[in-house]
């Protein structure tokens, strides 16, 4: 399948799921062979998502290590990822308080019925614990970290391995073969990627028909105002993201967007940022990023720069709060989201991760825990929405990042050849 056709056969795949879902659930009339057919959809979406998640932790290991081989000091990657985490921290602000805004204007939450059931919602409401987030930084073992696909613990266990590389290859020219092999094999890693991609088409079908066929398309319009008015935020959030983009890397941003639309595609259909992984390294590579700046960020930013999830936290908690009649202030509703946002560095790769942190944090402010039965229905719509989101910013941020390490490469490379400049 050629890759220029690859976006088409997603999009296919997309549109008659959606069909298919949708005869099928209206077709039967039974619930329980709903059940029984969209489980039998989500075994091939399993399918491709298990193929994906079998590539992560080498793609991502042999990815960064091969970068940090051609790293000249251990304060490069601490310059990069300070930026990084300082762009990821104001992004996810900046996502926070535009949907604290618009949530607060469209009242979503008025006059909505609320549930009485006191079964739960099912979601985990465990609480961040910072001793927790913090040991899981670093990883007892690397083989498991990998059979977990734990990208962090991976990340931070490659760059000590590509620093011990960098730092030993000019002494040990043994090591040039090592650091050769490993870009080797993140090449490898690269062309399995492509064969699993051409699954894509296959498990984004799977994945549309099996929620259509259970919950149908009735959802869209039970909870149509909040689906569209968090859709509405997350498109502005998208050309805000774009305009600020633009600021730094000018007209390139567009083609920047032009290159992710197939992750935007995969993480639309699919709901997960994993299966984004792949495809989003090599675009961004195409685009023109160094692997050495792409492998970096890219792990950091689908743990940390969460843009869509971060606005969506902002619109259910005040969906919430207005649902049940609880006011608080929107001094109190920004402290709420600034737990929020703690919070969500601590969990990041749970399934349904903005759900749980919401589900985790508002028992803390008195909204009743079986709230969260009221955002689960439309949930699985949302998240398709919130997940590309995430993807945009997630290649804006490393363009930009991209784009700085370039002009300061430029600029030293200007100082070396005149001297005389630096004493002006």
């Amino acid at each position: 399948m050629k890759r220029t056709r690859l976006s088409t056969w997603i999009l296919a795949g997309l549109v008659t799921g959606l069909i298919v879902g949708a005869i099928v659930h209206s077709a039967t009339g039974s619930t329980e062979l709903n059940k029984q057919i969209a489980g039998y959809l989500s075994m091939l979406t399993d399918v491709f998502l298990r193929l994906i998640k079998m590539i992560i932790a080498p793609l991502v290991f042999t990815g960064v290590v091969a970068g940090m081989g051609h790293t000249d000091s251990p304060g490069e990657v601490g310059r990069i990822g300070g930026r990084a985490i300082l762009w990821f921290v104001a992004a996810s602000i900046l996502s926070l308080v535009l949907g604290l805004l618009l949530s607060n204007a469209l009242g979503l939450g008025i006059g909505v019925e609320l549930p009485h059931s006191a079964t739960g919602s099912g979601v985990s409401t465990e609480a961040f614990n910072l001793r927790n987030f913090v040991s899981h930084l670093v990883p007892q073992s690397i083989f498991l970290a990998m059979s977990q696909n734990d990208i962090i613990a991976i990340l931070v266990f490659a760059v000590f391995f590509g620093f011990a590389i960098s730092t030993l290859r000019e002494r040990e020219p043994a090591l040039a073969g090592l650091s050769s092999t490993i870009e080797g094999a993140f090449k490898v890693m690269l062309k399995v990627t492509d064969y699993v991609m051409r699954f894509a088409p296959l498990g984004v079908f799977a994945a549309v028909a099996s929620v259509v066929t259970l919950q149908g398309l009735g959802v869209l319009s039970v909870y149509g105002k909040f689906i569209g008015s968090v859709y509405g935020g997350m498109i502005i959030l998208c050309l805000i993201l774009t305009g600020i983009g633009f600021l730094f890397i000018g007209p390139d941003v567009f083609r920047l967007l032009g290159l992710v639309k197939e992750p935007m595609l995969i993480a639309f259909s699919t709901s997960s940022s994993e299966a984004t992984f792949p495809k989003m390294l090599e675009q961004l590579e195409k685009f023109g990023i160094s692997n050495k700046i792409a492998a970096f960020i890219l792990p950091l930013a689908y743990s940390f720069n969460a843009d869509g999830s971060m606005m969506y936290q902002a619109f259910a908690t005040v969906f919430l709060l207005q649902a049940y009649g609880i006011h608080v202030s929107f001094v109190g509703q920004i402290g709420m989201l600034f737990v929020m946002l703690i919070s969500s560095k601590g969990i990041a790769g749970v399934p349904r991760a903005s759900i749980v942190v919401v589900a985790a944090t508002l028992p803390l402010f008195g909204v009743p825990a079986e709230g969260i039965v009221l955002l689960l229905a439309a949930d699985t719509f949302v998240d398709m929405g919130r997940t590309v989101t995430n993807v945009v910013g997630n290649s804006i941020a490393s363009a930009v990042i991209a784009r700085w390490e370039l002009r300061r490469a430029n600029d030293a490379v200007q100082a070396s050849t005149n001297p005389a400049q630096i004493h002006r």
